[in-house]
Parts: C-alpha cells; structure tokens; sequence
C-alpha cells in the first residue's frame, strides 16, 4: 500500500509498504531504495539513495580584449558536468494503531518532515494505477455499451424492471414492491457509508435473484473503510426489519410481519462470510489485520463455534456456508501482506467482530421471532436456514 507520496526534487517521492515489514520507495516512478520483510518488527527504516545533477562549467576562459568575442568563446568552451545528491528518508512506522513518521533529507540537509495517521491514508488517492490495454473485441465493445447504457441512466431501470418481474412472479406484486424497497434500502446503507468518507458514488443497481448493487468511482484504503462500507448495508437492513415488526405490533397486519422476516433473512445471508458478501469483506478484513497466526487461530475458532451453534439450532445450511467461508478465509491469509489495505488495529478489529456479531444475533432473533408465531409463511425464513 502507498505509505507516503512527497515531493524531491520536483518529483514525486513515493513509498510503498506492507505490514510484514517490506518498503519500496520510488523517486519519478523509478525503484530507488527498498527494504525485505523482516521478522524483527522492526519499525525505523532508513532509505538512502543519490540522485544525479548536471551543470555546465567553462573550460579555458579566454582573455579576449573584445567581450563579445570572449563570451562566445567562453560558452563554445563549456563542459558539462555531474554531481551526485545524496537523499535521505527517515522512516518510523507503528501499524496499530498506524502512525508514520518522517524526515526528508538532501545533500544532508533537512526538507521537510512530517506525521501520517489512518485519516491520511483514507483520504488519499493512490498514484499509479494498473493500466489497462484497450483491446478491440466483442467483450470491449459490450463494455463500451455497457458504459454508455450506464451513462443514461438505462441499465438501472431496466434492472429494476427485471427484479420487480422475477419478484413477482415469485410473490405477489405488493410484496416484490416491498422487497425491492428493501434492498434498495440496504444499498442505501452502503451508499451512506461511502459518503461518509467522501466517495463518489454512481447509485444503486438492482440486479435480479441476485439483490442489489452499490457502485463507487473510488476504491478504499484502509480495512475500517471496507468493514464499515459493508456493515452498514446490513445495519440499515437490520433497522427496516425492527421497524417492520413495529409496524407488525401496532397494526397486526401479516404483511409488515413477511417483509420483516424475509428481509432479516436477506441481510442474514449477506452477513455469511462468503466473498464477494458483505459478510466476507467483514470477516476478511478483521482476520488479515490480525498479523500472526494467534489471530488466524482464532478467526478459525471463531468460525467454529458459529458451526456448531448453527448445526445444533437445526440451521443447516448457515452452518455449512459458514464452513466453506472459513476454508476460504484461511486460503486469502496466505496473501494479506500483498495487500494495499491498511489493516485494523486492535481496538478496530474487537469493535468490527462485536458489531458484526450482534447484527447476527439481532437478524436470526427477528426470523426465530416469527417461525415460532405458528404461521406457515412466516416460518419459511427458519425453514430455508434449516434446509
């Protein structure tokens, strides 16, 4: 991930690092310094490296009674020269909670210096990105269309059609209606969250048998943005279905009591840490902000215990999603240091797995609430985490 983007001698001084401890920095997009991962933890690095500097300088000055003349010798007698600049960056990175200090030096003499934290890195947009070689194809040309259908806006009404269709040709209109709210809802929750650190977002998708979509222009740079963009999808999930069965009280009327029901099990099932859910982007980045293999140990515990309380409530297929999501989890661990992500610091990683925790209790309540209300069509939601 970018650590620190800086300006050296009118260009771009860049370091790239990750939490097992390797460095690399960049002078003009050019590899100049870097450092191999290191077991000793160790967090003050220091990058030397010289840059080279051309001057011209006279050879031979000629005493000349004419000044002119003399000077167009002078220059026609110049001898170009270089000089090394020796550069010198200071590094002092702690990664929980993550604080960078450092200190720029050139030709031993202090630049400038300076303090990264997590908001920093939040709000800053990576240099270089992957290019991509634009090839003329059937799969460009369906992109390129893709792209202006987007642009106009058409491909969301059309998902949107397409979902209340499949909906209610699966439930009665009302209630596809309903649904549909539901999960425009939930991406609203995402879209929220996005905002909240200054993303640019491109709205809503509805996609149908699938849910729904929440497009940004931006990509995230710290594991707290991917856990938080995740999880408040399923909060403002989480808050429809509370409301729905407040409206199922006062009024007594089976419709809020459905919709509360089958939402909580739509959000329940994003919870599952199956990527790309929103439950596996959670569970993921809490596991790999845990840098040893204590915290793996205990993300697979975790995940265990989540098994055999699903298998011995009868929720069958809960219990087995949640296993295939451990398998995958313990696979994506082996590559956490490649990531550009920041990871969570303690504090975060106790925080996300609370959250995340009593969201699930809080979905599963609302579903186990109505299955034992006695009506068939409530009960469904059970049945299907049973199945």
């Amino acid at each position: 991930m970018e650590l620190l983007n800086i300006e050296c001698l009118g260009k771009r001084l860049r370091l790239e690092g990750s939490i097992a401890g390797w460095q690399q920095l960049y002078w003009d997009n050019q590899l100049v310094s870097q450092k191999s991962a290191s077991a000793s933890d160790q967090a003050f690095h220091i990058h030397s490296f010289e840059l080279t500097q051309q001057f011209s300088q006279p050879v031979n000055p000629v005493d000349a009674p004419n000044d002119r003349l003399n000077e167009n010798m002078a220059n026609e007698n110049m001898a170009t020269h270089t000089k090394a600049i020796p550069v010198r960056l200071e590094i002092d990175v702690n990664w929980q909670p993550f604080q960078l200090d450092y200190c720029l030096l050139v030709d031993d003499e202090q630049i400038t210096q300076g303090q990264r934290t997590v908001a920093d890195i939040e709000k800053q947009t990576p240099e270089v990105p992957v290019a991509k070689t634009q090839k003329l194809s059937v799969v460009g040309l369906a992109s390129l269309g893709f792209k202006l259908l987007k642009s106009a806006k058409v491909v969301k009404v059309l998902f949107a059609g397409a979902s209340v269709a499949a909906y209610s040709w699966l439930f009665s209109l009302e209630f596809a209606l309903a649904l549909i709210g539901c999960l425009v809802f939930h991406e609203y929750g995402h879209i929220r969250a996005m905002k909240h650190f200054g993303m640019k977002t491109k709205g809503i998708y509805l996609i149908p048998f699938v849910g729904g979509l929440a497009l940004s222009d931006e990509r995230i740079n710290t594991r707290w943005q991917d856990v938080y963009i995740s999880i408040m999808g399923l909060t403002f999930g989480l808050i429809l279905s509370v409301i729905s069965l407040g409206l199922y009280w006062i009024t007594g009327n089976l419709f809020f009591a459905g919709l509360a029901s089958f939402n909580a099990l739509l959000n329940l099932f994003n919870l599952l840490p199956i990527l790309p859910l929103d439950g596996g982007h959670i569970l993921k980045s809490i596991s790999f902000s845990m840098n040893s293999l204590v915290g793996l140990i205990a993300c697979i515990l975790g995940a265990a215990a989540g098994v055999f309380i699903s298998y011995s409530l009868g929720l069958a297929l809960l219990g087995f999603l949640l296993l295939i999501g451990s398998v995958e989890i313990v696979f994506e661990w082996r590559g956490r240091h490649q990531s550009h992500l920041l990871p969570l610091d303690r504090y975060g990683q106790i925080f996300s797995t609370v959250w995340y925790l009593l969201t699930v209790a809080g979905l599963v309540g609302i579903i186990w609430y109505f299955a034992s209300s006695g009506n068939d069509m409530l009960a469904i939601p059970l049945q299907i985490l049973g199945s």
